[in-house]
């Protein structure tokens, strides 16, 4: 197993490796059907992620082995009005609404390893580190439904599909949510 060591960063004590995040983002997303694709450039990302930095229980915990970055996972306590949330209505289960009400789900927004450390645990590694320290019970996440190596990893993690297809963004693909009851 390659050895890995962890950082975690809250809130804004994040910027200081901003743009190490935003470029392993563009090696990752740098694979067709992605590259190309204006709502996955580097750009917009960086955009998106800076937001995240200012939202309620932002976190990001990178990986490092020999000092390169080589993945990192960012999330944030689940706002309960957001939108995407709201759109899967009553397929949510209730002691999942009632937690995110009560700013109990804590949001996974992204986890990615740079393809030459692919397949080697790491992306398990890196969200078992974030989500056993998170204060939120609950851990919800959105996937991209044709995103097969992550489609079939999170079930193993004990994730399970709810509601329908949603979008985060009229120019965003299409997103299963998922959600991993408490530990």
């Amino acid at each position: 197993m390659i050895d890995i060591g962890f950082a975690h960063y809250r809130g804004t004590a994040a910027k200081e490796v901003l743009e190490e995040l935003v470029a392993v983002y563009a090696e990752v997303y740098a694979v067709p059907p992605y590259a190309g694709d204006p709502f996955f450039a580097a750009e917009t990302f960086a955009e998106r992620l800076r937001g995240a930095l200012e939202m309620p229980g932002f976190e990001t915990v990178t990986a490092r082995h020999d000092g390169d970055l080589v993945g990192y996972v960012h999330g944030v306590t689940l706002p309960a009005d957001r939108a995407w949330w709201l759109s899967l209505g009553d397929a949510r289960p209730t002691e999942v609404q009632e937690a995110a009400e009560a700013g109990r789900v804590f949001w996974l927004r992204e986890l990615m390893v740079r393809p030459a450390f692919t397949n080697q645990g790491i992306g398990r590694r890196l969200h078992d580190e974030t989500v056993t320290r998170r204060a939120e019970p609950w851990t919800t996440l959105t996937c991209i439904w044709d995103n097969q190596p992550a489609r079939d990893a999170y079930p193993r993690w004990g994730y399970r599909v709810i509601g329908g297809r949603i979008k985060h963004a009229p120019e965003s693909p299409e997103y299963d949510a998922m959600v991993l009851p408490p530990r």
